[in-house]
């Protein structure tokens, strides 16, 4: 029996069509009953063959491809191209950056992955937000050097595309010049608004030191922090001590009780620094007690005196009616008042405190808040103000965007410190200086071989890093329209040269 299956088998192998539904061929697997070890040649011949249940399915002949035409037209038809050796979602897992993108959908698109080519999706308001939360903080971080493209990153990423979101608007504290003019002011007019104009000879807008907007925001304690950091603004950061801080409570008290329903101005302040003469609260000092009040306040006063002296008419008169939020987007335009002097710190300083004050009484926005050339407002005194201003800023739903160069100039112990590692959103262009990248690993928690990253990142590439993960390094993407209006004189190259991509 097993000769005659042996043999039928053996025939149907043989035959080119029954091949096909031939039963897998047998094979002696060694396996025999046991026998004593002194069995003959002969008997170990006859020994029972155990037919073989493994079938290996390589080795089996597949089916055939049709490749007639005329075949396949009769209904025997199969495809003529070897099929792929997977499927697209087996192979997902030998990629994991493309089941496993670097961000979700929610906000806006910022740019794409370079590794897996994914789109970055990113609002830090719209992080906040989110539950459970993103991040802790809605403040971003922009730095990088001069050309690398981060100002263009923060036009199209932090202005123009959060702008199509509902219920957003933004505020540009805009230092660039470009052709005698901020450089925003091509994008607010964009949006049918013209820029609100600082000038040092008086012939721009004027913003009142004392703004009863300031009071209804901050109080009367916000509006003394804010005279006390315009004095040391004025003085080269030079802090105030502790009997300057008590004369200037002291004018500024007795000035709100003294104008009644008018609007203060800095010039009602002046004369009643170190005036203590008529004020109860200091009657029972002594005479030298008095006497050095009286004299802090005078130091005061001459302070404040030189700085309306410099910049007549920016800041001695009620604030002028040009200085309104009522727009999507509002540029404050400090691009033609000079570097070396206290104007641009103190307009920076002022403008935060009236539009908090603007925005405690507008609820339902949310705002982002941009600093170009940020270091003014997290590298000196102004930093106190931000500082004391975080819980107010972050319930009147304020996103606070910072610019700069590099951080490594800021104190260690600074309160603008404390600022940029609160910042839960970093974007990080390159830096050329080793010192400078590795300053950006050890403070915002990055890998440390990404420094070496930061050095060497092309025009248009950043490290982006939000929340509790890991950095990206991502590409900056933009339209032609968008490449046009966040153009600069500087011709940033993220915005001209091919190693942005535009849509």
């Amino acid at each position: 029996m097993t000769e005659q299956n042996s043999t039928s088998q053996s025939r149907l192998w043989r035959a080119p069509v029954l091949r096909a539904f031939a039963p897998p061929a047998e094979r002696p697997t060694g396996d025999r009953a046991d026998h004593s070890a002194d069995e003959s040649g002969e008997d170990r011949a006859k020994a029972t063959i155990v037919p073989s249940v493994e079938i290996v399915p390589w080795a089996q002949p597949g089916s055939r491809l049709r490749t007639n035409p005329r075949a396949a037209r009769r209904g025997f038809f199969a495809p003529t191209l070897d099929g792929a050796p997977t499927t697209t979602r087996q192979a997902e897992i030998l990629n994991t950056a493309l089941i496993g993108p670097p961000t979700g959908t929610r906000g806006v698109v910022t740019g794409r992955d370079v590794l897996s080519r994914t789109s970055i999706s990113h609002d830090p308001i719209t992080a906040y937000n989110s539950s459970p939360r993103e991040v802790s903080s809605p403040n971003v971080i922009v730095m990088g050097d001069v050309g690398a493209g981060k100002s263009t990153h923060t036009k199209a990423n932090h202005v123009l595309r959060p702008l199509l979101l509902k219920g957003r608007r933004c505020v540009v504290f805009d230092k660039k010049d470009q052709a005698g003019e901020g450089e925003y002011s091509n994008v607010v007019r964009q949006y049918g608004y013209e820029p609100i104009k600082f000038t040092p000879d008086g012939s721009g807008t004027t913003l009142n030191l004392l703004d009863p907007t300031i009071l209804k925001g901050t109080g009367l304690q916000g509006q003394a922090r804010l005279l006390n950091i315009v004095t040391r603004l004025a003085r080269g950061d030079l802090p105030l001590d502790a009997w300057e801080e008590e004369a200037v409570r002291a004018a500024l008290r007795m000035t709100v009780e003294q104008v009644g329903d008018r609007a203060p101005v800095l010039a009602d302040v002046l004369p009643n620094l170190g005036n203590v003469a008529d004020d109860p609260d200091y009657q029972t000092l002594s005479v030298s007690a008095r006497d050095d009040l009286h004299k802090a306040g005078l130091s005061v006063r001459w302070t404040l005196n030189g700085l309306l002296d410099e910049y007549a008419g920016l800041l001695d008169g009620e604030t002028s009616k040009t200085v309104d939020l009522s727009g999507k987007l509002t540029s404050f335009d400090i691009s033609q008042l000079p570097d070396d002097g206290a104007a641009v710190p103190v307009v920076m300083a002022i403008g935060n405190m009236w539009m908090l004050g603007r925005l405690r009484n507008e609820r339902g926005w949310a705002t982002t808040v941009v600093y170009e050339e940020g270091w003014h407002m997290i590298g000196g005194p102004s930093a106190q103000l931000i500082k004391a201003n975080q819980k107010l800023s972050r319930g009147l739903g304020i996103s606070n965007v910072f610019v700069m160069h590099k951080g490594s100039d800021i104190p260690p112990e600074s309160p603008g410190m404390a600022i940029i590692q609160e910042a839960q959103t970093v974007c990080i262009y390159r830096q050329s200086r080793p010192e400078d990248a590795q300053w950006c690993t050890r403070t915002f928690g990055l890998a440390p071989e990404t420094a070496e990253t930061i050095e060497k990142l092309r025009d248009g590439h950043y490290i982006f890093k939000y929340g509790s993960h890991p950095e990206t390094h991502v590409q900056h993407i933009l339209s032609d329209w968008e490449a046009t209006i966040t153009n600069t004189d500087e011709a940033l190259a993220a915005a001209a040269s091919t190693s942005v991509t535009r849509l």
